[in-house]
């Protein structure tokens, strides 16, 4: 299996994964502000971002945690803290040494739902490089696959859900402005503020997604 192929294997695991989250009670959206592509071992870490009862209102005086672990078994937690933006929290971790990464945020929301299934997002394992080692490189469909979790996409439009998203493609242009202003339909979904970078990608993987076994 080639990187491309395991990269898009990962992405359709998440997908599935959340499937059964979609509609509980007491579920929580949490979204990033920024996901990127890498970070650098020893340095901080910030991660900002919002969280959203039922995917719309957003969430004050909430105690989030932010929680980093590798395949050695090294394990980086962090307390998240309000911004000055309502709904809005950040934590910042440093990991410490190089290679893959899982990041789970819990949304701190609902201590009812005791396993967390409907409360917390699993990110796509994110690359921990030194220095100077080479840069990971995705594809802007594999970005799109990235942001389409960690901008809390998955939580409504996962592969088996009601607003699965897997079999539908879309014209380009109207899915972009779409994703740039969710309130040109008639649709329960808040404006993320999504980056025009972020909507090409998004757009490439959304209309790809259907040629992508599994997804």
């Amino acid at each position: 299996m080639n990187k491309r192929l395991a990269r898009l294997s990962i992405f359709a695991a998440l997908l599935v994964t959340a499937a059964a989250s979609v509609y509980a009670g007491g579920w929580t959206i949490i979204t990033l502000n920024d996901f990127p592509d890498h970070a650098v071992a020893g340095k901080p870490l910030t991660l900002t971002f919002s969280i959203r009862q039922h995917g719309n209102n957003l969430l004050a005086g909430l105690k989030p945690a932010v929680r980093a672990s590798n395949t050695g078994g090294l394990e980086v937690d962090a307390a998240a803290h309000p911004t000055a933006n309502q709904g809005e929290y950040s934590a910042t971790v440093r990991l410490v040494s190089p290679g893959e990464w899982t990041i789970r945020v819990d949304s701190g929301f609902n201590p009812d739902d005791k396993d967390r299934a409907y409360n917390s997002l699993v990110l796509p394992s994110l690359k921990v490089v030194r220095d100077d080692a080479p840069l990971p490189a995705y594809s802007s469909a594999e970005r799109g696959g990235r942001l389409f979790v960690a901008k809390g996409c998955i939580g409504c439009h996962a592969t088996g859900s009601e607003k699965d998203l897997s079999q539908k493609q879309f014209a380009a242009d109207y899915l972009k402005k779409f994703l740039a202003d969710p309130s040109i339909r008639k649709v329960d979904m808040p404006n993320l503020q999504l980056k025009q970078e972020e909507i090409t990608a998004l757009t490439a993987f959304i209309n790809g997604s259907s040629k992508r076994k599994g997804i």
